[in-house]
């Protein structure tokens, strides 16, 4: 297939295009390059261009002959999603408005859309099955949410087949260390550590140490980027033009904040200093994929399913890279 990627040139976008192409497909990113990074498209195509910009997509879409889009292109930052709304609904639900628009003019009849487990929120139930109540509680999450129904919207008028993929926490990177995570600023845990680890004398924050969770820190599911990766592949092979499908990416597993420094001191034979702050508006105590759908309708396994080996391979890559990509 020939597929464009929006924020083909981030962190999950990126592992994506390269897992295409080497599944032997046509792969084609779309980035504004805010977040992404052009070295991480390695020798793929790259169009430089915001996903509000509904002419350039369509025409990006006709010069390549697109038939598939995967759409990761978003503000992430739930805190920053807390404190300018604005932005994050002008840029996810107003971008996806745009992209769904020039798909409909260019006849692109087939979309994976990159979704979060954030749209379940603070439900309850653990591990979360892709029929669990979505009840999002951070403006990022409930744009991701609004965009699901926007997607569900357009290919019921439009005869488009979509996929949506509620992913979990995303981690570790390529197993050659040259492709990683990595944010300006960062957010996420796992890079979060290592590179307190890096920097020494620096304090990581802890955001909350009084959930309702074994050491009273959050639980999360780390999925490795590679397998994330593999799974977008399977689903974005399985679309149809009449395909409504949801799935959820995780390996089943949870860890605790506390838990990931364990491993990650484990991984680099440093120790993390930390201490704890406030909760962070926004953060569920739990999240834990179901990923039983996944694995049975579509064949995935994921192949790292031990924390320390995804952390080492984040390690790896922090170690040989800690200025990223080097390109800011």
């Amino acid at each position: 297939m020939r597929i464009l990627l929006t924020g083909g040139a981030g962190y999950v976008g990126s592992a994506c295009l390269r897992h295409l192409v080497e599944s032997g497909h046509s792969a084609v990113a779309y980035d504004n390059l805010i977040e992404g990074h052009p070295s991480a498209v390695g020798g793929a195509k790259l169009v430089v261009g915001d996903i509000r910009d509904t002419e350039l997509l369509e025409k990006t879409m006709r010069d390549y002959d697109i038939e598939a889009v995967m759409h990761f292109a978003a503000a992430t930052n739930v805190g920053e999603s807390v404190t300018n709304p604005g932005y994050h609904y002008d840029n996810n639900v107003g971008g996806t408005l745009s992209l769904l628009n020039a798909m409909t003019s260019a006849r692109v009849k087939k979309i994976l859309f990159s979704s979060t487990c954030a749209t379940y929120g603070l439900n309850p139930q653990s591990p979360m099955a892709e029929d669990a109540a979505q009840d999002p509680c951070s403006p990022y999450a409930r744009t991701k949410l609004a965009v699901e129904w926007m997607i569900k919207d357009f290919a019921h008028i439009h005869n488009i087949g979509f996929t949506l993929l509620r992913y979990f926490n995303a981690a570790g990177a390529s197993e050659d260390g040259q492709f990683g995570e990595y944010h300006d600023p960062e957010t996420h845990l796992i890079p979060l550590v290592l590179e307190n680890i890096l920097a020494t004398g620096a304090e990581l924050k802890v955001f909350g140490d009084d959930y309702p969770t074994t050491d009273g820190t959050c639980i999360r599911d780390y999925v490795h980027i590679e397998d994330l990766a593999s799974a977008h592949v399977l689903a974005m092979e399985a679309i149809t033009d009449a395909t409504s499908e949801v799935f959820n990416i995780g390996t089943g597993d949870g860890q605790s904040v506390l838990d990931i420094i364990k491993a990650c001191e484990l991984v680099s034979g440093h120790k993390v200093k930390y201490k704890v702050v406030a909760r962070r508006e926004g953060d569920a105590p739990e999240l834990i994929a179901n990923p039983d759908k996944l694995m049975t309708q579509l064949g995935w396994k994921p192949k790292y399913e031990n924390i320390v080996d995804t952390i080492r391979t984040a390690w790896a890559w922090h170690k040989l890279k800690p200025q990223g990509y080097g390109e800011r």
